[in-house]
Formats: structure tokens, sequence, C-alpha cells
């Protein structure tokens, strides 16, 4: 099962604990949607990351996808001509929730993420980099699944990920960090188990030991305040390693709650005043983690 699928499976759950509100958050991302198709970033304008989100979305709450003017919107982007690397994985992406793209577009995008490969084997979100992050070595793989190509050379991703490791016992988004930061961890588990690699157990204490006393997660330990991205990508690896996070569980519920709007969406932290589909998603995916 590749990563998206993985996560629409979980997200697929957050019914249980929304109960009549699933129908707020339909509303909300049928409402993020402009009339050329494409789904609103935070500015109002249509992107092809925030659409991405919105598509997951309606699928995950089962909802009927505006398919025909959602493919218009992603067909202007052809086979990813001058896309810089987030927004070539999320074109992969959108067309695996649309299950659109021909077989030759297919290929030449896998071609042009493997432009934003580094020389330790890794990816990086800037081409020509020197090394890998532990964001792009997730988007790379996601994109190649949901593409239905293999990861070209997996065992150098591995290797790159280990010059990530850090002495705390997590991991860092690049080399230049050396404390471990709760995504990067959280990503570098859910490559590595989709790789088929061994995993320290003691991750899943570093990761529960980055849990907010009022619920949620913190992006790191120097963190003062938990956010929803962190709170969603930390329960899914926590889930992904079979851990148990049932002590926490109430409080994450009730750090979540805390977050929503009756408009139908969550916001991203306590001090965040926007709403848009990327943290809508998140919601539903730490939701659904909560509802196994």
């Amino acid at each position: 099962m590749s990563l998206r699928l993985e996560m629409l499976q979980v997200a697929r759950l957050a019914p249980k604990n929304l109960g009549d509100s699933t129908q707020l958050v339909r509303d909300f991302i049928f409402r993020q949607q402009n009339a050329d198709g494409g789904f609103k970033d935070r500015s109002g304008e249509s992107d092809l990351y925030y659409t991405v989100f919105a598509l997951d979305a309606l699928i995950a709450l089962q909802a009927e996808l505006p398919a025909a003017s959602a493919v218009g919107f992603v067909q202007r982007f052809g086979s990813g001509e001058g896309l810089d690397f987030v927004h070539l994985c999320c074109l992969a992406r959108a067309w695996a929730a649309l299950r659109t793209g021909p077989t030759e577009d297919r290929a030449a995008l896998v071609r042009r993420i493997e432009i934003f490969r580094t020389p330790d084997g890794g990816y990086n979100v800037i081409a020509q980099s020197k090394s890998g992050t532990a964001y792009a070595a997730f988007l790379a793989l996601g994109a190649c699944q949901d593409l239905g190509f293999a990861l070209p050379e997996p065992l150098k991703v591995v290797q790159s990920l280990k010059f990530l490791e850090t002495d705390d016992g997590a991991w860092a988004n690049d080399r230049s960090m050396k404390r471990g930061s709760t995504n990067a961890t959280a990503a570098t588990i859910t490559v590595l188990r989709h790789l088929q690699q061994p995993i320290n157990s003691s991750v899943a204490e570093w990761l529960l030991a980055r849990a907010h006393p009022e619920g949620g997660f913190r992006a790191s330990a120097n963190a003062p305040l938990p956010d929803l991205l962190s709170t969603a990508t930390a329960l899914h690896a926590l889930a992904g390693l079979q851990a148990s996070f049932q002590p926490i569980q109430e409080a994450c519920l009730d750090f979540i709650d805390t977050l929503w709007t009756n408009e139908g969406s969550f916001h991203g932290h306590w001090g965040d005043d926007f709403l848009d589909s990327e943290y809508t998603f998140y919601g539903l995916l730490a939701l659904g983690n909560l509802s196994v």
C-alpha cells in the first residue's frame, strides 16, 4: 500500500470522531475550489499543493469529487514542465487522486523528480543540492508510488537518511540540524517502514516525549506549543510502529478540538488565524489515527 493510500485509509476513520460535523468539513473543502478547478491557497489563489490536500480530504470523507473541473486544472501542468520539486510530487498525487495522467507523462514526471537527486543518494527540494532531506525523501517515495513506479535505487535513499540521524535518537530534516525534529522523524520512520528497513523501537519513546501536557505534539523538544501538523505526523508514525499512544489519546482529541471551527476546518495551531485544505486534511489524519 502506498504512502498516500495508507494515509487515506486512516483519514477515512475521522468521521467516527467528527460525527455530524463531517458534512461541515465536506462543505468547507468544496468552498475552497475556485472557478478554474483548482483549490485555494492561503491567499485565495489556485495552487496544486492545496489542491491535492483538498482532493484527498474529499476522498477520505467519501464525497463525490468535482473531477471534471479538477482534471481541467491539473492538466494545465502537463507532465510537470517548469514545476519545482514539491509541485512535481503534488502533480503525481493529483493524478493518483483523479486517476488520470497518460503513461508517457508519468515516466517523464519520474525523470523530472530524479533531477532533484543528491550525491548522497537522497532527494532535496532544491536542485543540485549536496545532500538530501527527510521531507524530500518522503515526497519522492510517495510520488513514485502514486505514479506506479518503484523508487529508483532505494538503498541509496536509506543511506542518505543515515546522515540525518541525531544524537538524541531521532532524525533531523537536513544535515545542518543537530537535534531531531518531530516531522522529519515521522517522515523518516514512514519512508524506512515502506522500504522494509529496520527501525529502532526506541524512536517511539522519542516521539511520545514530544507530546505536550495539554495535548498534541510539538515540532521539536524546544518548541513551546503543539501544532496540528506535528500531531498528525507523530500519531501516524507511532501507529505505523504499532506503538501505543493510548495514555495521551484523550488529550490529543481535546487539543484538536481547540483547533476546530464550525466553518468545517482546523487551525494549524493556537496562534493560526487561517483555514485551508492542507490543515483540514491533517485534522482528518490525526482524528483517524485517534479513532483506531
